[in-house]
Parts: structure tokens; sequence; C-alpha cells
């Protein structure tokens, strides 16, 4: 592991990802997680402050990233419920089938090699009647924008820690197994091919 993916991109990503208006979505969409929650891509516990722990009774996090967990030292403290983390990737979660009430995903999927996969194994893993709640960045609607994405995509990739602008997340949503029942999408603050963002909730369809 180079020098720039050990030390600069796990503080890079953890700056990035909390900005006010990426903070704001999380505020809005983790609260809704409750009883045993599975957040894949937990990275550096950005999500854990805004889990309700009159709700949640255990956040499993699935993240391969050790720098970034690292990271989560601070976040972690007491916050009512329990956390715990697997080493594993999203394509191959470590855990039984039908273990969590809810599943978490935010900006996460950009950077999974095999989104579909990864996708799958989240519903394999959520109970029956459980929900998805997600945010994430991803294909623009509009064609100008688009193609600055995917233009960038490989040089962003390189740079962002695989990190790709361009995914359609409805469509992933759909290929592996999901029905959206909620689904909020726009622009933040900020270059447009970075900056389109889907979030809202999900069911096994």
């Amino acid at each position: 592991m180079g020098l720039y993916s050990h030390y600069i991109l796990p503080r890079a990503l953890d700056i990035a990802c909390s900005n006010g208006a990426v903070t704001e979505i999380r505020q809005a969409i983790v609260p809704e997680a409750e009883g045993t929650v599975v957040e894949v891509g937990i990275g550096s516990g950005l999500n854990l402050p805004h889990y309700d722990p009159t709700k949640v009774t255990k956040v499993i996090g699935i993240d391969p990233d050790d720098q970034l967990w690292r990271r989560a030292e601070r976040r972690r403290g007491d916050r009512g419920f329990a956390i715990e983390r697997l080493g594993s990737s999203a394509e191959t979660i470590a855990l039984d089938s039908d273990v969590a009430d809810t599943v978490v995903v935010t900006f996460s999927l950009c950077s999974i090699a095999m989104p579909v996969e990864a996708l799958a194994e989240m519903r394999r893993v959520l109970k029956p009647g459980g929900r998805l709640l997600f945010a994430e960045h991803g294909l623009a609607p509009d064609e100008r924008v688009v193609r600055w994405q995917r233009r960038l995509d490989p040089v962003w990739g390189r740079i962002a820690g695989g990190c790709h602008l361009s995914r359609p997340i409805p469509r992933l949503l759909q290929d592996a197994g999901w029905r959206p029942d909620r689904v909020d999408q726009s622009y933040l603050k900020g270059p447009k091919p970075m900056s389109y963002v889907y979030r809202g909730s999900a069911v096994a369809a």
C-alpha cells in the first residue's frame, strides 16, 4: 500500500464525506434505521452519531479498510447501542441470511467493485419486511453533465479510492432485486459531475 492510499486518502475521504450538505443527508436518512443494522461501507463511522439509540440495538459495520476504521474510534464512543465491524467485502458479507432489520449504505456504492452483487448481498442479510436506506451520488440526468462524468471517471477513480461518478443508482437497485419505495434526487452544491445524489429507501422486490 502506497503512502497516498495509506495516509492521505483516508483523511481526504473523511473530510469530503463529512461536509455540510452530505451531513444533512445523513441526518435525514440514518435516523430511520431500527433494530439490528448492517451498515455497508461504514468507513470512518460518519453515520454513527446519527443513529437513534432508542430505535437501534446494534450496528454491524461492513468495511475492509482498516485505516478508515481507525479514524472511527472517536465516533464510536458510548452510543447507546452495540457496534462491531467485519472486514469482509460488500460483495461477500460474512453474515448469515435474514439477520438485519435495516441495511444502510451511504456514499459507498460508488467505490464497490461489483455494486449489483453487493446490493444482492444486502438483500440477503435483510430480514423479510426490512428496509434498505441509501444515499449515493451517481449518474446525473443532464447529458452534458453525464459526458463530463464519463470523461472524468478514469482519473477520478485513481485519486478517489476507486470512486465512480456515473453509476445509475436506481438501475443498480432494480438489477439487484430491490424495489425503491422512496427516491429523492438532486444536485448538491459543488461541481455537478460529482454532486448528483440519490437518497431514499427500498424493500426487496
